[in-house]
């Protein structure tokens, strides 16, 4: 019979995502890293200073364990810019940014060790909603998740980078030539689609 350690699980997969994002960071010039690449600005270095004050706040404050520094601009109460948590400024490195954020997830690791899953913390802001250490975690790992999967795409659009870790993409085989015929192909399907299944426009 396999045991399961549900703590031991969910921080397995909480540090996979995190670094699944990082490597989404590997090999790209400093411009590359910060560049928005989509209409509302999304970009590499901003998706992991975001998710430097979700473990600070998540993994920290929430347990009566500070990490550090102004909160995000997410949270109650905090005057910072809207959106500042989604960029990084010119004065900002790279080496500080991706350091900090090694430095919040070993803060929150810590504070997973420290406790047990039913612990009770309470959200900064307002009244302070009670969450579960477990539910936070489950919480961290789809938050991690998600925006790993925008790193994931981000990277393709610079560069056309894909995959989930080095000797294992975990993508079928292809080169770039297939690809694109593949592209075509799925183009091709969707404009068929989109004539084969049109809705009638309702009246109004």
């Amino acid at each position: 019979m396999i045991g399961s350690d549900p703590k031991q699980d969910l921080r397995v997969v909480l540090q996979d995502a995190r670094d699944a994002l990082l490597r989404k960071l590997e090999g790209l010039s400093e411009y590359d890293i910060r560049r928005p690449m989509t209409p509302t600005g999304t970009n590499l270095l901003g998706l992991v200073k975001h998710l430097t004050g979700a473990e600070a706040v998540y993994l920290g404050d929430t347990y009566g364990r500070p990490f550090g520094g102004p909160p995000p601009p997410w949270v109650p109460g905090s005057d910072a810019e809207p959106d500042s948590d989604l960029w990084a400024t010119a004065d900002e490195t790279r080496e500080e940014m991706i350091g900090q954020y090694r430095r919040a997830c070993a803060h929150a690791d810590a504070t997973i060790e420290a406790l047990d899953l039913d612990v009770v913390g309470h959200l900064p802001g307002g009244e302070g909603k009670p969450i579960t250490l477990h539910r936070t975690l489950v919480h961290m790992i789809a938050e991690t998740c998600r925006h790993a999967g925008h790193a994931d795409i981000v990277r393709e659009l610079i560069d056309g980078t894909v995959g989930q870790r080095t000797g294992n993409d975990n993508r079928a085989p292809g080169d770039a030539a297939s690809w694109e015929k593949r592209r075509r192909r799925l183009e091709s399907a969707a404009q068929e689609a989109a004539t084969r299944h049109a809705r009638p426009e309702t009246a109004g």
